[in-house]
């Protein structure tokens, strides 16, 4: 166990946010025993009794208003550079992670204090506000130059994301590592995939980057072709009404279940029972439930976005839409549920998580690069 200190800095996160940072958190805790956590909302209240790590709340309010919603956020950077300038003297590195890339006083202020600053891509909020036509897209785009600059190191996920969240002018400071590792006694094959009935999944938030209404436009074209076939879309999130409205208006209660928020421990119950899972996204990170599924013997299809291509490999060990629209949506349903092959997709999913998706390999990835930065 090292000596270094870390501080984890996130902005304000959902319940979708939890799982990737107690990853995170119990990485870095295999590495330290002086970890601090600098967090909101859902983050703040999963882990303010985590013994392995001190936790400070930092609060933030959204509005719908233009001036209100740009004076909340820099109140919020306000408050974090406070409290990152109060820890100053425990902390050695500072990890942005969760919409870090935004944080730009946080991280000078971090700078300034000559605290090494990782800068971890978990998603692109660039391309997630673009999916929601925010007119402040520019602006996000001013406040990733400032951060990826000040940064000591930026951390991604795979090659593929450098290109892909257009980061190529830093590639001398790119480091590759993940938070991701999986619970092997868990996430594993508890049904034959053979014996699951037609059972279609999506889990996630219910948000326009996430891609989820074309796949919600989808169902009605597939259920015409496949009609004993049935949708569980496990999640919550903005797009809730408009999900249950549309379902009542087509007349697909039948078809489709809304279960809302699943807790972790249940996921993979769920995860058994499927013949597939769709992740048809604008925008990923490398989306944590692709790999549970994976274990668990759950094909996937889903959008080349983030570091999805460089696990799934089309045909081999899973499924590559070529768009998200519908009706390549639907196609892609149905053509992968008729296929005599997909069982042999699944065995090989289930080979490539189990060899590199292990706690230890996560690990070493960051001491190597605790050990270089500090």
């Amino acid at each position: 166990m090292s000596d270094y200190r870390i501080g984890i800095v996130t902005m304000p996160i959902f319940k979708a946010g939890v799982i990737p940072l107690a990853n995170l958190i119990t990485i870095i805790c295999s590495l330290s025993k002086n970890i601090f956590l600098l967090t909101g909302d859902e983050g703040y209240n999963f882990f303010r009794e985590d013994r392995r790590l001190k936790t400070f709340n930092i609060s933030h309010s959204t509005s719908t208003f233009f001036i209100k919603r740009i004076f909340n956020y820099l109140s919020f950077q306000l408050k974090m550079s406070l409290l990152i300038f109060k820890t100053r003297k425990q902390i050695d590195i500072f990890i942005f992670f969760m919409g870090g890339e935004m944080l730009i006083l946080p991280i000078f202020t971090a700078h300034i204090f000559r605290k090494k600053v990782l800068l971890m891509f978990s998603s692109s909020s660039i391309k997630i506000h673009s999916s929601q036509n925010d007119p402040l897209v520019c602006v996000l785009k001013i406040f990733q130059l400032i951060s990826c600059t000040f940064a000591d190191k930026l951390i991604v996920y795979a090659d593929y994301i450098i290109k892909d969240y257009s980061l190529e002018r830093w590639i001398g400071k790119i480091v590759i590592a993940r938070e991701h590792y999986i619970d092997f006694d868990s996430f594993k094959i508890k049904k034959d995939y053979l014996s699951r009935e037609c059972i279609i999944g999506y889990i996630g938030r219910f948000s326009e980057e996430k891609g989820i209404l074309n796949l919600l436009h989808a169902v009605s074209e597939v259920v015409i072709k496949k009609p004993d076939i049935k949708f569980l879309f496990i999640g919550d999130g903005a797009l809730r009404h408009t999900i249950e409205q549309y379902i009542v208006d087509n007349n697909l209660s039948d078809t489709i279940i809304l279960p809302g928020w699943v807790s972790h421990d249940l996921l993979a119950d769920y995860l058994n029972k499927m013949k597939l899972l769709v992740i048809p996204s604008d925008t990923e990170g490398l989306p944590n439930v692709m790999l549970e599924a994976m274990a668990c013997g759950t094909p996937v299809l889903a959008t080349p976005v983030g570091g999805i291509p460089t696990i799934i490999k089309d045909g081999k060990n899973g499924f590559i839409l070529e768009n998200n629209s519908p009706y390549c949506i639907t196609l892609n349903i149905i053509k992968r549920l008729d296929d005599e092959k997909t069982v042999n997709v699944t065995g090989n999913a289930y080979q490539l998580i189990r060899n590199e998706f292990q706690f230890e390999k996560s690990v070493e990835k960051f001491k190597i690069i605790f050990d270089v930065v500090a």
